[in-house]
């Protein structure tokens, strides 16, 4: 705030309304906050914009007497709320981008191990580690471009006073030679802020409704991949795990347990972020003509807590990506058990290709598929190479050798391995390509 008072003193110390005397009087109490005392007038006066006017003004006898000249509370708050957004978006993206070069280094390492894929949470064909990763890495690059993008365009409402017109700047300033427009982008690039060119007593609420829904959107990437986690950290799959600490605790009541905490931490603040977008659509929606004041209260909350949620999702989720457990042991065990369900493709394709009825085939594997779950169901090894192998009707059509080599779905993951090494080092080209995050400050 008091930077925006600043410079709004400097431009009409330019126009000559203001003495030099009075902006270094400003500018040497600028850091001198009093939280305390701004808090004691504010309960006397009811109004945070003028306790803080007082504040300043009381530590800046020269210079508090023009403070705010011409301005409302809007054109100091919307400016203010903006510099700490691009801030905070800063942070936020310099904790991606992190996030971002540990997934590549995750794609990188497991890009050719062969992991059986879901689709409708049942086993379908094989994919690779290293893929799965990048499906998350990709939509968090999206998210990564986007915020970036937004962070270099998010603008503040300029200097338009009460309800937009510029009206109280224009009279002030009548006949020093400079004009409300000519003061405005002094103020403006002094605080290197872009700002609309159109606002009434505050700028467009659409702005922070695009925000609060990227925001979202980071959210929702990170909540997927947590939740992916927290199924295939369960027993039944037992692929992934949480770094879990010699002495951690996982359950008051059940010693033996190691619940996926972190990934349940992600779920639970992704959930919370995802909720705010509706309140901003209210804002944005409801603005009533110049401007009601029943959107302040919750901008305070919403703006803030987002970017506290959305900070520690990228933390808790950076430190699982680094320590992930790959129990590749269990990867194996579920190829074993599933990937033989995969191969019926491959090999109703070979056999269409070796002559057979495409449909007669199908029913032919399907018999065997079936016959072959059962026995899966009951928990014993999956004897579905056996069944095919023995069954006349597709003997009839392919050798032993090619459904031995067939039934190997091992090797059935397609590019899967090359494009997750080449989005990986998308990922490192594309962060390269950005100056870094911390030096645009």
């Amino acid at each position: 705030m008091r930077r925006v008072w600043v410079s709004l003193a400097a431009a009409q110390h330019k126009a000559g309304l203001v003495t030099a005397e009075q902006l270094e009087d400003l500018r040497s109490q600028q850091e001198t906050i009093d939280i305390e005392r701004a808090m004691e007038v504010e309960r006397e006066l009811q109004h945070d914009v003028m306790a803080e006017i007082r504040v300043y003004a009381e530590q800046a006898p020269l210079g508090g007497p023009i403070l705010h000249w011409g301005a409302t509370s809007a054109d100091i708050i919307d400016n203010a709320d903006v510099l700490r957004q691009k801030e905070a978006l800063l942070l936020l993206l310099q904790k991606l981008e992190t996030l971002l070069l540990a997934f590549a280094a995750q794609t990188e390492a497991f890009a050719e191990l062969p992991v059986m894929a879901h689709t409708h949470i049942q086993p379908a064909e094989p994919t690779t580690q290293g893929y799965r990763f990048a499906v998350y890495a990709q939509d968090l690059l999206e998210n990564y471009l986007r915020l970036r993008a937004l962070c270099h365009s998010l603008r503040g409402k300029g200097m338009k006073g009460a309800v937009g017109t510029q009206a109280s700047f224009q009279d002030i300033l009548a006949g020093t030679g400079m004009n409300t427009l000519e003061m405005e982008a002094v103020v403006m690039q002094a605080l290197d802020l872009p700002y609309f060119a159109i606002a009434t007593q505050t700028y467009t609420r659409q702005q922070d409704l695009i925000l609060i829904q990227l925001l979202a959107a980071l959210a929702a990437s990170l909540h997927k991949f947590a939740l992916d986690f927290r199924i295939l950290q369960s027993p039944p799959f037992g692929e992934w795990a949480e770094p879990f600490g010699k002495k951690q605790v996982g359950s008051s009541a059940m010693p033996f347990k190691r619940n996926p905490i972190n990934t349940e931490n992600i779920c639970s603040l992704a959930r919370y972020v995802g909720a705010m977008p509706e309140v901003m659509w209210d804002n944005a929606s409801q603005a009533i003509l110049e401007r009601s004041l029943d959107d302040s209260a919750n901008r305070r909350i919403v703006l803030a807590e987002s970017f506290l949620a959305s900070d520690e999702l990228l933390h808790r989720a950076t430190r699982i990506v680094r320590d992930i457990r790959v129990d590749e042991e269990a990867i194996n065990r579920n190829m074993a058990l599933y990937g033989p369900f995969a191969a019926m493709e491959r090999i109703l394709m070979a056999m269409v290709a070796a002559g057979a009825d495409r449909q007669e085939a199908h029913e032919w594997l399907r018999q065997n598929s079936l016959q072959a779950w059962q026995v899966v169901r009951g928990g014993a090894e999956n004897p579905l190479h056996r069944l095919v192998s023995e069954d006349a009707r597709i003997r009839h059509y392919l050798t032993a050798k090619q459904i031995v080599d067939l039934m190997d779905v091992s090797s059935h993951t397609g590019t899967a391995a090359v494009r997750a090494r080449s989005f990986a080092q998308e990922i490192r080209n594309t962060l390269a390509d950005q100056p870094a995050l911390w030096l645009d400050r």
